[in-house]
């Protein structure tokens, strides 16, 4: 069974990158994946202290909700990570997320301590990255440089993207048919697509 995380990474509810997030749920549970999401503006994640409490063991010693959705991303064969443009990067909250990650580089770089297999038997995850920005010129390299950075510390390859611009109001995303048959296919061949064990992993 395929566990598949979704990251709900706006800051704002029910928008554009969280309905494409949700499209590509559903496509994902009609392949037969076993999905769960995660909304990042719900739980309380600060920023990382820099403090290099998690060299000595690889645990992050900030206790908050991101323990959690570490083990959730772990435990997961796919990773689909939703947020909107800003500035360039990624909204603050989730770049909280990804900063609190430095646990896990610690784990796998300072350490040096295997990742375990998922539940699945995949050592190897698939990542997906879904991002839109209002402005119509196409300024994700900021930002597909910081989830790629953040897949490969949990061993989670960059697989696939969708990435939009000119969608800014709240429901621009729900008013483009294509755009959400799009996020649902994805969905659907994250699932199915012929897992490649020794490519599908990150750095």
């Amino acid at each position: 069974m395929i566990r598949v995380l979704g990251i709900a990474g706006s800051p704002r509810r029910h928008g554009n990158t969280e309905t494409l997030l949700d499209e590509f749920l559903a496509g994902a549970r009609q392949a037969g994946g076993v999905t769960e999401k995660v909304v990042v503006v719900q739980l309380e994640i600060v920023g990382c202290r820099n403090c290099d409490g998690c060299w000595q063991d690889g645990q992050c010693i900030v206790a908050d909700d991101f323990q959690a959705v570490r083990q959730q991303i772990l435990a997961a064969d796919v990773i689909a990570l939703a947020a909107p443009l800003f500035f360039w990067n990624l909204p603050a909250q989730t770049k909280a997320l990804i900063d609190r990650s430095q646990c896990q580089w610690a784990w796998r770089f300072v350490l040096k301590r295997p990742l375990t297999p998922t539940p699945a038997g995949h050592l190897r995850r698939r990542g997906v990255f879904l991002c839109v920005g209002g402005d119509p010129r196409r300024r994700f390299v900021g930002a597909i440089q910081t989830v790629r950075d953040f897949f490969g510390v949990y061993g989670v390859g960059y697989w696939a993207d969708l990435l939009y611009t000119g969608l800014d109001a709240r429901d621009d995303a729900a008013g483009r048919p294509d755009v959400l048959q799009a996020a649902f296919a994805l969905g659907e061949r994250a699932v199915t697509a012929p897992w490649d064990h020794q490519g599908e992993g990150g750095t």
